[in-house]
């Protein structure tokens, strides 16, 4: 009888260890549940496209938090709200992980959203007046990055590497411009102020403002972009299904999907 209760004992725990290991987070039996923080579109959009197609056959339960702004998704990351998140570009985490210490890493670049500029006054560059309003966005990242695409189209000159709104000198905005520093999100609601001459306005907003960069009067140009947005994550990760994730967003299937669902180029996938 001892013999027979210690050999049950036996097969109850072994039963029990089996259970345990087929099944990882708090996902479904033999799945991962990664939680990811992105903007609407096109990331989060992207995301529930590997959700529904992708995700369960590479053992991932896929939850989509989705952020309004450009501050939120980084600090819910930080503290663990999130196991990654995916909505910015090198330049910007760089820039974050500098200014307020986050130690982060991330996967190579997934889709490029070209940066544009439009206006409800004027049809073309040409007809933009000297001492004309520009609202830029007031992360220096993607500042620069406005202020070189005015650089090339010949309204600035001259800049340094890390020219800012505030650092440009008389010789280098000959023109006067005036600019308007806001938030990304905000910028897309000035567009209809009669104050604004010119706005720059990032991807995600354009789509999510039902705009298209067919009206934009200047695009900038995808070939060599370092601009590419990317899945980031803490150095400190330990959820497996994180690094599966990366791999599905740069995948052919996802590559296609975004190709077919904005193939007028507001979103491009990276090489």
């Amino acid at each position: 009888m001892r013999r027979y209760l210690s050999l049950l004992a036996g097969l109850l725990a072994a039963t029990l260890a089996l259970t345990a290991c087929g099944s990882s987070g708090s996902g479904d039996s033999g799945t991962t549940k990664v939680t990811v923080g992105a903007s609407p579109v096109p990331h989060a959009k992207i995301l529930q496209y590997v959700r529904d197609n992708l995700a369960k056959d590479a053992g991932i339960e896929l939850e989509i938090k989705e952020f309004d702004d450009y501050v939120l998704p980084n600090s819910a990351l930080n503290d663990g709200s999130l196991d990654a998140n995916y909505y910015q570009h090198l330049p910007y985490l760089e820039n974050e992980m500098s200014q307020k210490g986050y130690k982060f890493t991330h996967g190579a670049g997934i889709h490029i959203e070209p940066l544009s500029v439009f206006s409800r006054k004027y049809s073309d560059l040409a007809s933009v007046p000297d001492g004309a309003t520009i609202a830029i966005t007031s992360d220096v990242s993607n500042q620069y990055r406005a202020l070189k695409l005015l650089e090339k189209a010949g309204l600035l000159q001259n800049l340094t590497k890390d020219a800012t709104v505030l650092s440009l000198t008389a010789e280098q905005n000959p023109r006067g411009f005036k600019f308007e520093e806001n938030q990304p999100e905000v910028i897309v609601q000035l567009l209809d102020d009669s104050a604004i001459d010119l706005a720059f306005i990032n991807s995600n907003f354009i789509l999510s403002a039902g705009l298209n960069t067919s009206g934009a009067l200047l695009v900038e140009e995808v070939e060599d972009n370092p601009y590419a947005n990317l899945l980031v994550w803490r150095e400190d990760n330990t959820n497996p299904g994180v690094q599966k994730l990366d791999e599905l967003l740069h995948s052919q299937q996802v590559k296609d999907f975004i190709k077919t669902t904005w193939p007028e180029g507001e979103v491009i996938a990276a090489k």
